[in-house]
């Protein structure tokens, strides 16, 4: 059976190549933190069912740790999805018109999430605060929930600053998009 032929032109991607948003602090911190969130939320989930599939019990502490880092993995990844402008936007609105309308919507939309980052870091400051002073426990291993609950307003505080950035970046006029 032989080869086929390589075709004459370059067959065009099917996801174009997009070029990396000029930022300071460097997005493959979020890309390695999802990554290693991802293969331990997998290595933890299969280490549970095979304990399950060959002792017909479970690790009580795999759901509780699974959410948790699932929880982790979904702002590491909404961080990079705003820097890069890949959240959930309605693009009629956003991508039509001249390019000051859209700029001016960018700005808008960007400062919302900001107000709602900036909001959701304060409010889980007070919720980690109050876990810590009340000695609440977790359920199924009975640590204190703080240590789950403290990647809430890091990750909040992380997801406002990369959005100040992309503000700021909207505003020079260094965003195109």
């Amino acid at each position: 059976m032989s080869r086929p032929e390589a075709p004459a032109e370059p067959v065009e991607a099917i996801i174009p190549v997009e070029s990396e948003p000029a930022v300071k602090v460097p997005l493959a911190i979020e890309d390695w933190l999802a990554v290693i969130l991802l293969g331990t939320l997998a290595l933890i989930t299969f280490a549970n069912v095979l304990v399950r599939y060959f002792t017909d019990q479970s690790f009580a502490w795999t759901e509780e740790i699974s959410v948790f880092l699932l929880i982790v993995l979904t702002m590491a990844g909404g961080s990079v999805a705003f820097v890069r402008n890949h959240h959930i936007r309605i693009e009629i609105l956003a991508d039509s018109g001249s390019p000051r309308r859209q700029r001016i919507l960018a700005l808008i939309s960007n400062g919302c999430v900001l107000a709602f980052f900036v909001l959701l870091t304060v409010l889980s400051v007070k919720l980690v605060s109050d876990e810590f002073i009340y000695e609440e426990t977790s359920p199924a291993i009975g640590v204190p929930t703080w240590w789950y609950s403290i990647w809430l307003p890091v990750m909040a505080a992380a997801i406002s600053l990369r959005t100040l950035g992309t503000i700021r970046r909207i505003a020079r006029g260094a965003d195109t998009k």
